[in-house]
């Protein structure tokens, strides 16, 4: 994950010297603590490790925005992802692992960031935002 995170981002920064970016998708870590249910039995387990963590974290520094977060510092219960056992979906015991995140050169125009829960169809659920053009 190292070497991947460090030359994704180096992407993204290159393409920001042309155009702002907006970069979506499943980045596999819940950055911080309310973005699972449960975070103290699971840190240091795949996805809520330390050093992914912190490679999360250089996207943030580097000036890109978690537009969800951004929108809803302190909301909890606000997930992505649900394992298929014990019922977890339906109990909300799930993890954000999704990602909508913007450059600070467009961070602005972007509105209403949601979470979507109750689309069905994965294990997963969309992320949207709109883009104020």
């Amino acid at each position: 994950y190292d070497r991947w995170d460090r030359a994704c981002l180096a992407y993204l920064q290159q393409l920001e010297k042309t155009k702002p970016v907006l970069y979506c998708g499943d980045m596999n870590v819940a950055h911080q603590e309310i973005d699972l249910a449960h975070p103290k039995p699971n840190v240091g387990k795949h996805g809520f490790t330390n050093e992914e963590r912190e490679r999360f974290q250089d996207y943030i520094d580097a000036g890109f925005v978690d537009t969800f977060r951004t929108a809803h510092p302190d909301e909890p219960g606000k997930y992505t992802w649900w394992t298929h056992w014990a019922n977890a979906r339906a109990n909300n015991v799930g993890w954000r692992i999704d990602y909508w995140l913007a450059s600070k050169f467009i961070a602005g125009r972007v509105k209403n960031p949601e979470i979507h829960p109750g689309q069905m169809g994965s294990d997963h659920c969309p992320v949207v935002l709109d883009l104020d053009v």
